[in-house]
């Protein structure tokens, strides 16, 4: 069986090879746009659900996992920023204060023609950072097209005092929770294993 990510993220892909996994990464196209959900949890199961099933089409004897991350902060949802000015202002009002990072994961097995859809949270510990680093890690372009603005394997890594809950799904893929769902279709993560190269 293929193991596939629907996702172009450098950290989503390093963190499944970290775990023994070998991904196929094929990005999905999918236009984010086109999904709107009031709640942050079902915001990013949808959007994790129609980036995998987009590349699962035409597909056989594959797992396809789909994935998205928005984080919640002051009742609001916010995905990426984009633009420096957004990034700016959102970093302005995260400084000092906490947010929740969701993670949608929707897993695809193409041979069966069966699929699971979750999510996980993790509550984020943002630093009390001045206007000065905010416009330096702005500058640096790396907060643009991250899930709520930061990353914590990059740039944005000193900028978080800490984490409450699972690290992967801050990275994106939630380790524990795809164990989980392979379990729940009788596959062991182990069986995956071997499509790592050593």
């Amino acid at each position: 069986m293929r193991f596939i990510l629907a996702s172009a993220s450098p950290a989503r892909k390093a963190l499944l090879m970290s775990a023994g996994f070998n991904p196929e990464v094929i990005p999905s196209d999918f236009d984010e746009s086109t999904v709107t959900e009031e709640s942050p949890g079902r915001l990013c199961r949808s959007l994790a659900k129609s980036k995998a099933k987009l590349v699962a089409e035409g597909i056989n004897d594959a797992y396809v996992l789909g994935c998205d991350s928005v984080l919640e902060f002051d009742g609001e949802i916010f995905g990426k920023p984009h633009d420096s000015e957004t990034a700016t202002t959102r970093w302005k009002r995260m400084r000092g204060k906490t947010g929740v990072l969701h993670s949608g994961h929707c897993l695809i097995d193409t041979r069966a023609e069966q699929k699971l859809t979750r999510s996980s949270k993790t509550t984020v510990h943002f630093a009390d950072v001045t206007d000065s680093e905010i416009a330096a890690y702005v500058e640096s372009g790396e907060p643009l097209n991250m899930a709520g603005g930061f990353s914590v394997e990059g740039l944005g890594g000193p900028f978080i005092d800490r984490i409450d809950g699972d690290h992967g799904t801050v990275l994106g893929v939630s380790l524990p929770m795809l164990r989980q769902m392979l379990t729940t279709w009788g596959t062991p993560v182990s069986a995956l294993w071997h499509t790592a190269k050593q």
